[in-house]
């Protein structure tokens, strides 16, 4: 039973005790008596342990407490800092001589049961509850309620939103004891917009150039939709910062902002008034470099690039010193340190400024040469260390070079086996005194075996292909079961069997590459094996017929080496190839025979320089080129054979053939006598074929990529007697897929027209025999909206232009069939890439009956290149 105990000289100092106590405030005591401790007692409490609070508290039964004084004192405001409770009461129940008894009573505070979350999409709920940290059971405090109103109204303003009001709201949770549940209502209103910039102060520099310094901070202005006029508050922050430097770089290195002012028109426009001060304008007077002797004065300058008397540019110099938005900058930090000197230091120091000039002194510290000590590789959970290692340009043991670790990073995302976007160089355990320094390649594996699956239409029908592809395999395990995961993996080599087919046709390949053969060198070893049947299509009736076919069987084997001129991203591939072209009855007029079998023996040599950044699946610069030279050898300079007379008896056989009426019976024996005169002409192949093609990426702003493409082809006879071969021709137009028809031809994507309809239409046959020459153009902007390992996704838009031609005399690359369209491309990494384009042809396709434009046309890309 609680005793108050009211005692005549206590009393008012009791009652003043009380009201300091129940209120929680901080009181100072001066005087007061001294107890002992006798009992202390904890009432209130739902959640929470007797024992724990008294421990936390810090009183102890027996121990002297002055009352009033600052110890109670000190335990109320300890108990408060938790945040724990809403109400703490001490009372006097007791006291006995010298011994007082104590009850502390405290009030705890609401837990948390649920949020919910009014004026937001679903999906982003659960970024606001991880954001602001409300979880179920937490404690709901006034400040966990201010904190979370004031992030949330920040996050909007920070996105434009400068009228977004939060409302907080708790209510009694009848399901639990002492639980609230909260209601957030966020409403974010319009997205504010800049009606007018206004600079003041400006006398130098026009505000027609201010306004470009701005990047991201503009005006509203009529048909601009490339640059949004919203106002992002980081945004503008940064943008100041980028005019102050569009003054420095102009001459202007005391100029600065004196104020800016946001003036609110009406809800959703504001407008800014900036005022600045430009101050005189400078010139560069002497540079001097000090402290350095790896180089010297003239090889600095000439890195450094600034002239005396040049106009004073800030911006400049301090990229010339160091520019952190190129990793492969020409400055002189990176002179430096792709030299070993990684604990280098470089500073620009005005020294003095006489009149309008300014002279510098470069210091310079070059440091201890600085060298690899141990070279590291992590999250390799597929590929073998072996694999990565090869492909690094960074060796233990070596001089350390900033370029090299650059290298390593484009060689490393080329391979394909990591997300090129995540790999992250970490230079450790940095020893200035010793010169030493370590590197850790930090990888993210992404998917390198893919179901490849492609669909189009073409050739009499749809086009599907079904095929496996292991870009990471490893043929030494084939045979230890254990390593297949589900098939053997680690060693880069690849590995690809496929299947495509359609009513008219199927091909069969299988195709193995070793990157490195032997292990020693970057040697490319490449093994193919293929088959294609095509079969007779009557496109009226749509029948197939089995029995008239045409086949082709071929093998070839190659070998490609990296060389180091005229530099080291150059490689130089070779291959043997044979074919044989097999005919049964198949006189549909395509081909110059139908019965009969052709055979080509082909060399192959190639020149490829790749030195791309951004990994395969969405490069951000560089360049891609590929020169290739197919041949056979010249037969006809070691034959006897009149391949004149031949060619003019097959013709003339055509021309009688042609004056038969049809069905006559002598049309048969006619054409049997000239198929043997054709399969005589081409049973040894006879041609070269000439083969580029170059793409260029560069990255315009933020994520936004530039891809450029240029291509030609050319295929040309060595005897014009001869003539040209009917085979590996350039058909051109529409999606690109159709790579297996049987002939060896070269399908070029245009977008915009339907497949293969650009090329044109022998005048003697009426058929599309295929171009000997092509050319093609085109630039793709692409921007990145998701670049994880799990799924690459990235829109384009394109303008494209190509055509192609019977012979090299009518040729013009400038007579071209134009396009222009938009596109989606996503890469899974067990699909591959698969993508939709919607293109429109701007001229009529090769078809002489075409009266106007070919128009919309939609394209699907499956398994097509990057």
């Amino acid at each position: 039973m609680k005793r108050f105990i009211s005692l005549e000289p206590l009393f008012t100092l009791l009652l003043l005790l009380i009201t300091a106590f129940s209120t929680a405030q901080e009181t100072s005591y001066e005087d007061g008596k001294k107890y002992i401790l006798a009992g202390l007692e904890v009432t209130g409490l739902q959640s929470y342990n007797e024992q724990t609070v008294k421990t936390y508290t810090g009183l102890r039964v027996g121990q002297p407490i002055t009352i009033p004084g600052d110890q109670i004192s000190a335990v109320i405001n300890k108990l408060w800092g938790l945040e724990l409770f809403s109400d703490i009461e001490v009372y006097v129940i007791d006291i006995q001589g010298e011994n007082i008894f104590l009850e502390l009573n405290i009030l705890e505070r609401s837990t948390l049961s649920n949020v919910t979350i009014y004026g937001v999409k679903k999906r982003k709920v659960d970024d606001i509850l991880k954001d602001t940290d409300l979880k179920k059971g937490k404690k709901i405090t006034e400040s966990l309620i201010a904190n979370s109103k004031n992030y949330l109204q920040n996050k909007y303003k920070k996105q434009g939103y400068l009228n977004a009001t939060v409302t907080i709201a708790t209510a009694k949770d009848t399901v639990g004891d002492n639980s609230e549940s909260m209601v957030i209502n966020i409403k974010k209103g319009d997205k504010v917009k800049i009606k007018d910039i206004v600079f003041e102060g400006n006398e130098q520099l026009s505000s027609k150039k201010l306004h470009k310094a701005l990047k991201k901070t503009k005006e509203k202005r009529f048909g601009r939709f490339w640059k949004k006029s919203k106002f992002i508050a980081d945004d503008y922050e940064k943008d100041l910062t980028l005019l102050v430097d569009k003054y420095a770089e102009n001459g202007f290195r005391d100029a600065r902002v004196l104020s800016d002012t946001i003036i609110k028109r009406n809800e959703n426009n504001i407008d800014i008034k900036i005022k600045v001060e430009e101050g005189d304008k400078y010139y560069f007077g002497d540079i001097d470099f000090v402290g350095n002797s790896v180089y010297t004065d003239r090889e600095l300058a000439a890195v450094l690039g600034i002239k005396k008397g040049a106009t004073y540019n800030g911006v400049l110099l301090r990229k010339r010193i160091a520019d952190d938005t190129k990793p492969d900058a020409i400055d002189l930090t990176n002179l430096y340190q792709n030299n070993g000197y990684l604990f280098s230091s470089i500073n620009p120091v005005e020294v003095s400024a006489e009149n309008d000039t300014i002279n510098f002194e470069i210091r310079i510290i070059e440091g201890k040469e600085t060298f690899l000590n141990h070279v590291t590789v992590e999250g390799n959970d597929k590929t073998n260390d072996h694999v990565i290692f090869r492909e690094l340009r960074t060796r233990p043991g070596q001089r350390y070079n900033k370029s090299d670790i650059i290298r390593s990073i484009r060689e490393l995302g080329q391979l394909g086996f990591f997300d090129a976007e995540q790999i992250k160089p970490d230079v450790q355990n940095a020893n200035p005194n010793e010169g030493t320094v370590d590197i850790n390649y930090s990888l993210v594996e992404s998917g390198s075996s893919q179901i490849e699956l492609q669909g189009g239409y073409g050739g009499g029908g749809f086009i599907g292909t079904l095929g496996l592809s292991f870009s990471n395999f490893s043929i030494q395990n084939l045979l230890k079961g254990e390593a297949y995961k589900p098939v053997p993996m680690g060693d880069g080599q690849s590995f690809a069997l496929r299947l495509q087919a359609s009513r008219t046709f199927r091909v069969y390949s299988l195709n193995f590459s070793e990157p490195w053969l032997g292990g020693v060198k970057p040697v490319r070893f490449n093994l193919s094996v293929s088959r294609t049947q095509q079969f007779s299509y009557d496109f009226v009736t749509r029948n197939i017929d089995k029995t008239k076919q045409f086949a082709i069987t071929g093998v070839s084997a190659g070998l490609a080496k990296k060389v180091q001129w005229p530099d080291d991203y150059f490689i130089v591939s070779h291959s043997l190839g044979y074919q044989i072209y097999d005919f049964k009855n198949y006189n549909i007029g395509l081909f110059s025979f139908g019965n009969g079998r052709s055979n080509s023996f082909t060399y192959t040599l190639g020149i490829n320089r790749s030195a791309l950044a951004g990994g395969r699946i969405f490069p951000r610069s560089g360049s891609n080129f590929e020169i290739t030279a197919k041949m056979t050898p010249p037969y006809s300079l070691f034959s006897n054979k009149d391949f004149q007379a031949i060619r003019d008896q097959s013709d003339d056989l055509l021309r009688e053939i042609s004056s038969l009426p049809p069905g006559d019976p002598q049309i048969a024996l006619l054409n049997s006598q000239r198929e043997k005169l054709e399969e005589e002409r081409f049973k040894w192949l006879e041609y070269y074929k000439l083969n580029f093609k170059g793409d260029w990426y560069t990255t315009l702003i933020g994520d936004l990529v530039l891809r450029s493409n240029a291509e030609f082809g050319f295929l040309g006879a060595y005897n014009h007697e001869r003539g040209d071969v009917p085979f590996e021709r350039f058909f051109v137009g529409g999606d690109g897929l159709g790579n297996f028809t049987l002939d060896g031809r070269d399908v070029i994507q245009l977008r915009g027209y339907e497949n293969q309809s650009l090329t044109p239409v022998d005048p003697l046959t009426g058929r599309q025999e295929g171009g000997l020459v092509y050319n093609k153009y085109s630039l793709e902007l692409r921007y990145p909206l998701t670049l994880k390992p799990s799924a690459s996704i990235y829109g384009l838009t394109f303008l494209e232009g190509g055509n192609a031609f019977n012979n090299f005399q009518d040729f013009n690359p400038f007579q071209i069939k134009r396009s222009a369209g938009v596109g989606l491309r996503i890469f899974m990494p067990a699909f591959g890439l698969l993508g939709i384009d919607f293109g429109y042809g701007f001229d009529k396709d090769a078809n002489p009956n075409s009266t106007g434009p070919s128009g919309w046309q939609t394209h699907f890309i499956i398994g097509q290149q990057f």
